[in-house]
């Protein structure tokens, strides 16, 4: 007996050996995949900072068009006259002041850039103009430095191959003139094309190229990205930008060496405890198994298999020698007791889902008409969640007693995440909008706000307008949304398109661009999401632009509760049995005009 106790002991114990060397290699393992993937993380994530930062900077130049050239060539021909303080901070506003003392003086009565250009300066006041946008630039450039946590960015420019001027110097050294120390400019240098095969692509082909420079220098290993500066079809130089990533990779192997330590030490304790569990609990099972077994050979007492079955409480093998049959009795009465219970918690889901569906409902207006007092307009809106609850709202209200704001909004995806985040989404539009910022400060305002914290990336596109009742003179920014539809008074319904600014809660910092506009008595605008649009029949088809349009027609001069009807019935009719995949959301309003306007 002790024989066999022993050679049970030994096999579990040899099993929980097999057990350590297995989970040793897959920490091994884990440690060279973690630090592969996130050195591959980190490093894409590098280039594309490289590429965004490249072509951020690009379009600034280009923006600013024929000025650049005119100062690149001045620099040029001028950079040992200029003067950049070897101090400087980046507050280019000391150089600006300074160059606007010096045209008042020379320029009386002139304004610059109406009046007067940068090739038309002369003397002093052109040099000042230079060194103050040579300061602007150089802030620019360090600033995107600095929020792309990158290494370097600059530019450049040939003369004659391979020699490369730098107007834009990433570590500029210093130099002393009548006691003051300056920043050197205008260093340049022969660029080997082997050493920067990028860097020339991109000069001589125009385009911004595929792969990167990779190199070493006294800063590490390091990834360079080039992008062509291309101002009236003319190449003027490459906007570049560095990232050192050796410290990086040194700081990533640590950690995962240390991540790796850790965890190897939870599991050496985790696998002792294991193995402590498994001589207490398992083993002393198998003994007591064992000799009811022996008993009941022994004995055929059916009353020992009961006792058996009953002093057995685990779901293993084990378990399986002595119940078969009473396994199967258990295993129907867990599924019983499990349905109950999984049906009981589905129950409680959808009611907890009519209490959201109607907090959603009760958030959005409801109430025609929603300003009874008011003739000058008249407003209806509906939205129909695809779900118990969706990411559509629409809302309306009155900034002040003169104007009005009108809004349409999409949240990305369906379901209880989208109508949280569409709760988020209408409280800081209205807000926001009611302290009198403009449609595009409130988009950029709640943009900011929302992209805080928004680990599950999700997205608004919002179609929100500010209308001068009095007036019918309106504003609207749209961002990402769809197109809304204007009916003039006795005409027809069209699509009013027009480029749309991104999403909101997409990127943090973007400007929203804004249009005005203006309604006359009679006129009427309808607004909806891309549920209308994109509804589907049972054929895969959408319901379209063409289509919309055709039912706004159908009764263009309706009111818009009599106008939301139309258009639902023909959706309806188009999509018959197929079920709905999105939110349809829609909303009308017609302007009348004051009393007094003579309408």
């Amino acid at each position: 007996m002790n024989a066999s106790t022993g050679k049970k002991r030994s096999l579990v114990t040899k099993f929980m050996i097999m057990f350590i060397v297995f989970g040793i290699f897959f920490l091994i393992m884990n440690a060279l995949y973690t630090f592969s993937n996130q050195t591959l993380s980190y490093h894409n994530k590098c280039k594309n900072n490289l590429k965004n930062i490249t072509r951020y900077l690009d379009t600034l130049i280009r923006q600013d068009g024929k000025e650049f050239v005119e100062l690149k060539e001045y620099f040029h021909e001028n950079y040992s006259q200029m003067r950049i303080p070897a101090d400087y901070s980046g507050d280019y506003h000391p150089a600006l002041a300074h160059f606007e003392e010096l045209f008042s003086e020379n320029y009386p009565d002139k304004e610059y850039g109406k009046d007067i250009l940068f090739k038309d300066l002369e003397g002093d006041t052109k040099k000042a103009y230079a060194e103050y946008r040579l300061e602007y630039w150089i802030s620019v450039f360090t600033s995107a430095t600095e929020s792309f946590d990158l290494s370097y960015t600059y530019f450049l420019y040939p003369d004659e191959e391979p020699v490369m001027y730098y107007l834009i110097d990433p570590v500029p050294d210093a130099v002393t003139i009548d006691g003051k120390k300056y920043i050197s400019l205008g260093f340049h240098g022969a660029e080997d094309s082997k050493k920067y095969p990028m860097m020339w692509e991109a000069w001589h082909t125009g385009k911004q190229p595929e792969s990167f420079d990779i190199f070493d220098n006294e800063y590490g290993n390091t990834y360079a990205y080039y992008s062509p500066v291309i101002i009236d079809g003319e190449k003027i130089g490459l906007v570049c930008a560095d990232l050192n990533v050796e410290t990086v990779t040194r700081d990533i192997l640590m950690a995962v060496v240390n991540q790796t330590l850790g965890s190897l030490i939870v599991f050496i304790v985790g696998v002792l405890i294991i193995i402590a569990l498994i001589k207490k609990i398992f083993l002393n099972r198998l003994l007591r198994l064992e000799k009811s077994v022996a008993l009941y050979a022994k004995e055929k007492d059916a009353a020992i298999s009961t006792s058996i079955m009953e002093s057995e409480q685990g779901n293993d093998e084990i378990r399986s020698l002595s119940d078969q049959f009473a396994g199967m009795i258990i295993e129907i009465t867990d599924y019983m007791e499990n349905l109950k219970r999984i049906t009981a918690e589905k129950e409680r889901i959808g009611a907890e889902l009519n209490v959201a569906t109607q907090i959603q409902a009760d958030m959005l207006p409801r109430i025609f008409p929603p300003f009874p007092e008011r003739k000058e307009f008249s407003i209806y809106a509906t939205m129909n969640p695809a779900k118990e609850v969706g990411g559509d709202f629409y809302d309306f209200f009155l900034v002040d007693d003169d104007h009005i704001a009108l809004v349409v909004a999409d949240v990305s995806g369906k379901g209880i995440p989208a109508a949280l985040f569409m709760v988020i989404a209408k409280t800081l539009i209205k807000n926001r909008t009611l302290m009198g910022e403009s449609p595009a400060e409130v988009l950029k305002n709640v943009n900011n706000q929302l992209c805080e914290g928004n680990e599950a990336e999700m997205f608004v596109t919002v179609w929100l307008a500010v209308i001068q009742i009095s007036t019918g003179k309106g504003i609207a920014a749209n961002a990402g949304h769809e197109h809304p539809a204007l009916r003039r008074r006795d005409g027809h319904f069209e699509l009013v398109k027009y480029r749309h600014s991104p999403a909101v809660a997409t990127i943090e910092g973007i400007r929203y661009r804004e249009h005005e506009f203006e309604l006359h008595p009679g006129d009427m605008i309808f607004q909806y999401t891309d549920g209308v649009s994109e509804a589907t029949n049972s054929n895969d088809e959408l319901f379209g632009e063409e289509r919309l349009v055709r039912a706004l027609n159908l009764k263009p001069e309706s009111e818009p509760e009599d106008l939301l009807c139309t258009v639902r019935k023909e959706i309806d009719a188009f999509v018959g049995e197929a079920p709905q995949f999105d939110d349809i959301t829609m909303l009308g309003f017609a302007y009348y005009g004051r009393e007094d306007d003579g309408v």
